[in-house]
């Protein structure tokens, strides 16, 4: 007979706090702290710890504040010039009263990113076109040895159409710069552990080390694409956790995988220390490097549209072009036709990219 299994670890919620943050030494760096908490395996939601009070503190005492950003379980500090020959911790207390801290830990500056760059070739499974970002590095000192990656992704995402016009309710109005909703531009960060290291070598080297990959006709590379990408230095012991956090998620469900592992890092509950607490702080300096890539760099790359754009007249009156009362809420004005007595109408979509993901704000890098 057959007996249906629910493991406990998928119907119990510890709602372990989780940290993760980077306490940024760089000359007038911001240090950004993300809390969150645990959940169940078959839950896709992240859960984040707002109300807390967050404090950079150096071994002297001396406490720089965190800013909550609402409702998101970020939290960031003022643009901060730390010496980065000092030890210092992170220091929460969550709204239910509960204290927490990192371990006192002394910076480590990265050395500068060489290059990030991308290539394309030809997957071997699909004979299509593929990309992978890739980022090579060096310590000519032989000093850092373990590296940590993560990156910000920007795209530019255009309407399928552009339109001179715009509606609010029924009303048709005529856009101008700042209404036009034919550019926009979304963001998004990175999600996997990216992790390097140069232990086994002679020379302290990273070189052509894949952090970002992409199949071809992906939507972030139709107009414009953007990547940020961060580098960290970490010692053993941080680079051990992230080690694990990679294993953890990135290499389980194969027959051959590694089983997963407990994650013991460096923040500690001061209120309970029988307490469990995810997550790891280290301090340095971050290296930065961005690049572009525009949609001419790769010839016949382009994704295909999630819905069709049909284009339909109806009747207007070229003495009040402002009504809108088409029965269909889905469609949109497009442009006016036979001295305006006909209006072209598609999908909302069509002409709104906000439809499409991103908002109209043009970053200040691009």
């Amino acid at each position: 007979c057959r007996k249906e299994y629910k493991p406990a670890v998928l119907t119990i919620n510890r709602n372990f706090l989780v940290v993760d943050g980077f306490i940024n030494t760089a000359s007038e760096g911001i240090t950004t702290i993300f809390l969150s908490r645990s959940r169940l395996l078959d839950s896709t939601a992240n859960v984040p710890e707002p109300g807390a009070v967050v404090a950079i503190q150096d071994e002297n005492g001396i406490r720089y504040p965190a800013f909550e950003q609402p409702s998101t379980g970020t939290y960031a500090s003022n643009l901060l010039t730390l010496d980065p020959s000092k030890k210092y911790q992170i220091n929460i207390q969550t709204g239910d009263g509960h204290s927490y801290a990192s371990e006192f830990t002394v910076g480590k500056p990265a050395p500068p990113i060489d290059s990030i760059f991308w290539s394309v070739s030809i997957n071997p499974l699909t004979s299509l076109d593929q990309l992978d970002i890739k980022v090579t590095t060096h310590d000519p000192a032989n000093a850092t040895r373990y590296y940590r990656w993560t990156y910000e992704e920007t795209w530019q995402n255009n309407a399928h159409f552009e339109t001179l016009w715009g509606l609010n309710g029924n009303t048709i109005y005529p856009a101008t710069t700042e209404t036009n909703n034919y550019k926009c531009w979304k963001n998004a960060p990175s999600y996997n552990t990216i992790l390097g290291s140069s232990a086994s070598l002679t020379s302290d080297l990273i070189s052509g080390l894949p952090v970002a990959h992409f199949e071809k006709d992906d939507a972030k590379f139709d107009v414009r694409y953007s990547i940020l990408v961060n580098q960290y230095a970490l010692d053993l012991t941080s680079y051990n956790y992230w080690l694990t956090i990679q294993k953890n998620s990135q290499t389980l469900g194969s027959l051959f995988a590694p089983q997963p592992s407990q994650v013991t890092g460096n923040v500690k509950s001061v209120s309970d220390p029988n307490e469990t607490v995810i997550g790891f702080v280290s301090v340095g300096q971050i290296q930065q490097q961005r690049i572009f890539i525009d949609n001419s760099e790769l010839p016949g790359w382009k994704s295909t549209p999630f819905s069709s754009c049909p284009v339909r007249e109806i009747p207007a009156n070229p003495l009040d072009y402002t009504p809108f009362n088409y029965p269909d809420t889905s469609f949109a004005p497009y442009f006016f036709a036979a001295m305006g007595s006909i209006l072209n109408i598609t999908k909302k979509e069509c002409v709104d990219c906000r439809r499409l993901g991103g908002d109209t704000n043009k970053p200040s890098f691009w």
